[in-house]
């Protein structure tokens, strides 16, 4: 696991609306220091377990994605803009006005580029809760600890950390039931503080242009 890189010098005190506006997407992609130990494990009954097993396909059956987003960082601060996914291991968020910056998860590194400044910072995708849900295939077993399982109101949420990197802190995935959807995911970190990314518009299983998720085009995105 790298260490976390230190953001602080890209965001002035003048920009500290946008380093905020950045914050549930930088949670998910960056890794949170600290020595944390491993939580216990949710007991499930067989009946969740099986719906464990029927969102882990669901998710292994995603290889393309398109969605919107709506962002809601700890502070309150709302934000929004458009992802986009090819998996495994790819994924571009793009911020609309007034963000300035850019996300993009390719060759197992995520690149983050902010606009204004013209400055690019990466680190490794594997070292990220963002892997979780790009890697190949997906899977509850024994290097992930689910520590909640949620189902009711045709919803289902479930909480998965780490066990390797516990500090990274904890992944909530909430799924429509019927049909099984991703629609929202959610990070929370050693302080307690949650970040949000709700989904709208989601699209699985369209035709993505590859360039979307190339080093290149991080800076001027081809247009879809």
């Amino acid at each position: 696991m790298i260490p976390s890189p230190d953001f602080a010098h890209l965001w002035p005190s003048s920009r500290l609306s946008g380093r905020r506006l950045m914050a549930a997407i930088l949670m998910l992609v960056i890794p949170v220091a600290g020595n944390a130990a491993p939580p216990p494990p949710v007991a499930l009954t067989p009946q969740q377990s099986a719906e464990l097993q029927r969102v882990a396909g669901y998710l292994n059956g995603i290889r393309t994605m398109t969605a919107r987003f709506q962002q809601t960082a700890a502070n309150g601060g709302v934000s929004s803009g458009r992802l986009w996914v090819s998996r495994p291991g790819r994924m571009r968020f793009e911020y609309e006005h007034p963000a300035t910056l850019a996300l993009l998860a390719d060759a197992g590194f995520v690149y983050q580029w902010d606009k204004e400044l013209k400055q690019t910072t990466k680190i490794e995708l594997r070292s990220t809760p963002a892997w979780f849900i790009l890697k190949d295939p997906v899977n509850f077993g024994p290097d992930v600890i689910v520590t909640g399982f949620q189902q009711g109101g045709g919803t289902i949420r479930v909480t998965v950390v780490e066990a390797a990197h516990p500090d990274l802190g904890s992944l909530t995935m909430a799924f429509t039931e019927n049909p099984l959807s991703l629609r929202q995911w959610s990070v929370v970190d050693q302080q307690g503080r949650r970040t949000t990314v709700t989904l709208s518009d989601v699209q699985t299983g369209v035709a993505l242009d590859p360039r979307l998720f190339q080093y290149q085009y991080l800076f001027t995105p081809p247009t879809q």
